[in-house]
């Protein structure tokens, strides 16, 4: 077992939540803030540090000990906060590189690429989180953890990695100055919720999104 491996599963439970929740904590505000709109020229930089540090969070619940609820049932909850307005809104600011190509599984053989939006990746992450953050405000804290933890594995691990890379890759085609291609061989009628995704054709230069939203280029 590697020495931090060993720290994860070894560390006071009670300071390892309350790093994990402030963690959480600070990637529900800063993207909530970014959803707002008021700067659009640093939103993918911001979004690509924000979900870095989620991850890291996120690496260090997967690296933990399996974690096991106080209760044998989860207590209800109530209904989840809405997060079409912060999805929407992502959506809007985003909107020259929302929709991207993704492979669920790297490990499942022949699995074609599909469409996806980093404002529904977000979206996503953000209620799973905010469901393990309600269980830590009432005072839940093993219940938040293993919420967390388990939502890391079934899904939001797996969705802010796919949008850290579509950010990643945003920043990479604008600062070399390198377009987009054309998402070919991906059904661009697939449906994602409600709305239907669709791509343009043709490739998309980079200087063409890097203005809207506000990035600079190498030189």
């Amino acid at each position: 077992m590697s020495d931090a491996t060993l720290h994860a599963t070894t560390q006071d439970p009670d300071d390892f939540a309350v790093q994990i929740a402030d963690q959480v904590e600070s990637f529900l505000v800063a993207v909530t803030e970014v959803a707002k709109g008021d700067e659009p020229e640093s939103a993918i930089p911001f979004l690509l540090l924000e979900v870095s540090q989620l991850l890291l969070a996120g690496g260090r619940l997967g690296a933990h000990e399996d974690i096991v609820p106080e209760e044998r049932y989860e207590p209800d909850l109530g209904p989840e906060p809405d997060v079409d307005e912060l999805r929407e809104n992502l959506a809007r600011l985003l909107e020259p590189v929302d929709v991207y190509s993704e492979v669920f599984d790297p490990y499942e053989p022949r699995k074609a690429p599909v469409p996806a939006r980093i404002s529904d990746d977000l979206a996503d992450v953000i209620t799973d989180l905010r469901h393990g953050m309600a269980h830590y405000r009432s005072g839940r804290t093993t219940e938040a953890l293993w919420w967390w933890q388990f939502s890391y594995f079934s899904n939001w691990g797996s969705t802010a990695s796919a949008t850290l890379r579509a950010l990643q890759s945003v920043l990479a085609h604008v600062r070399l100055n390198q377009p987009l291609e054309e998402l070919d061989g991906l059904d661009t009628d697939q449906s994602m919720g409600d709305e239907t995704l669709e791509f343009e054709a043709g490739k998309v230069m980079a200087e063409e999104i890097a203005g809207p939203l506000g990035l600079r280029q190498l030189k």
